[in-house]
């Protein structure tokens, strides 16, 4: 299947910002690795390398965002989707030799204290993971609020766990990870007592 120049770049660039970050990624490796001229990436995004990395930093949210989708949808309960979701990016780092981490989480954390559109990008990205994760908790009868403060769990604790895995080089991060969370969702499925529900504050003799 033929793609644009543009989505040759867009996805050249993911691909390298997911091994290298924003700072060590240039934007002539940008050009090599799509095949594309440097006019063509300029006449594509007057912006330059900023402009082409919130590009890939979005196609590649929009990438993890099916993958998580589809855990999502194949396990009617939400702790063993979760599992699913995280046993997919374990295999998927080490099959990749540990190097094809989470863009977003790189281009965060090298553009931090700018106010710039990658950070809104990261930010959008990462509302709209936890959006997918809190519907899919909403959709099983979990409260409003629980939902949302378990789906910021849940992809706090996802990027996490991949950045441990890589420096590891073990899937076990993930799978660990992956476990608890499991055994967080199911301890506020209904009928189950909340966190610390059955042990009041008793205050120090």
């Amino acid at each position: 299947m033929q793609t644009s120049t543009r989505d040759r770049i867009v996805v050249a660039a993911a691909r390298l910002l997911q091994r290298q970050g924003y700072v060590g990624t240039g934007i002539k490796q940008i050009a090599t690795e799509s095949q594309a001229t440097l006019g063509s990436i300029y006449h594509h995004f007057p912006g330059g390398k900023e402009a082409v990395a919130v590009a890939a930093i979005r196609y590649s949210g929009q990438e993890f965002a099916d993958l998580l989708r589809e855990a999502l949808d194949s396990e009617a309960d939400p702790a063993n989707a979760v599992q699913s979701c995280m046993r997919q990016l374990a295999t998927g780092l080490r099959e990749s030799g540990w190097v094809d981490g989470c863009p977003v989480t790189a281009a965060a954390l090298e553009t931090l204290g700018a106010e710039s559109e990658i950070q809104q990008a990261c930010a959008d990205t990462l509302n709209s993971w936890e959006g997918l994760v809190r519907d899919k908790l909403l959709s099983c009868g979990f409260a409003a609020q629980d939902a949302r403060e378990l789906a910021t769990t849940v992809i706090s604790a996802v990027e996490g766990a991949e950045v441990t895995a890589q420096v590891n080089r073990s899937e076990e991060p993930l799978l660990a990870t992956g476990r608890q969370l499991a055994r967080l969702l199911r301890s506020y499925e209904a009928g189950a007592p909340r966190p610390f529900a059955s042990r009041p504050f008793a205050p120090r003799p």
